[in-house]
């Protein structure tokens, strides 16, 4: 099979936070097309593809053995971060997961509190649940980004234990700090995205009577980044 694997913009804006000659885990993976494309580019010196399903991990065992990795990709079947730890990967990786899961994941894996440990997360919703949690939790946002992907902005975040928590604004959450802090046309569509969303939620909110506070809060910032 040809020796090179073209990732997606959104597997790529992931791939490009891994460190060189980190030990990958691949959390859910796709394919395992994550783990082969950087095995591949000589960026990791191993790696072990994980999935909760049958079915995903006996197709990226066929795409690991397709491109002859069987000796650098192990597999597992597993719940989310569990049997992860006797791999002892540097750098996890756990994408298309809504936030809340992602941080649920996290939290019940305390091998992973270890600053030696670079956590690289693409939440599908909530962002703001998974920021929220890793700030409360010890983890420091290194960096982070946003894609464009078929029309959609994704967002991926790259977190380190460090033992101390950090404060974010409600919008900063939302978006990123370091996102906002470079602007950029994808930040202002994730913000139209987001003023949409608080405004159907705030419609919603006084139709039903209920304190609308905290969208009018949200929704006056997110406006102040246009």
């Amino acid at each position: 099979m040809n020796k090179a694997l073209k990732l997606s913009k959104r597997l790529r804006a992931a791939a490009d936070l891994v460190r060189q000659d980190a030990y990958i885990a691949d959390v859910g993976t796709d394919h395992a097309y994550l783990p082969i494309a950087l095995c591949l580019e000589g960026r990791v010196k191993g790696a072990v593809a994980s999935d909760i399903n049958e079915g995903p991990i006996l197709r990226a065992r066929e795409h690991i053995s397709a491109y002859g990795l069987d000796t650098r990709i192990d597999t597992v079947l597993a719940d989310g971060l569990d049997e992860i730890g006797v791999y002892k990967p540097t750098d996890i990786l756990i994408l298309g997961m809504g936030g809340e899961l992602i941080a649920n994941i996290i939290s019940r894996a305390s091998f992973v509190k270890d600053g030696a440990i670079r956590l690289i997360l693409q939440p599908m919703t909530h962002p703001e649940i998974l920021r929220r949690f890793l700030l409360d939790n010890g983890y420091a946002i290194i960096d982070e980004n946003l894609v464009l992907e078929e029309k959609k902005v994704y967002q991926v975040i790259c977190a380190e234990y460090t033992g101390e928590t950090q404060e974010y604004s409600d919008v900063e959450l939302l978006l990123g700090k370091k996102n906002i802090e470079r602007g950029g046309e994808l930040l202002l569509m994730s913000v139209e995205r987001f003023i949409s969303v608080f405004s159907e939620r705030l419609r919603g909110k006084k139709m039903s009577g209920a304190d609308t506070t905290e969208e009018e809060k949200i929704l006056a910032e997110l406006e102040e980044l246009k």
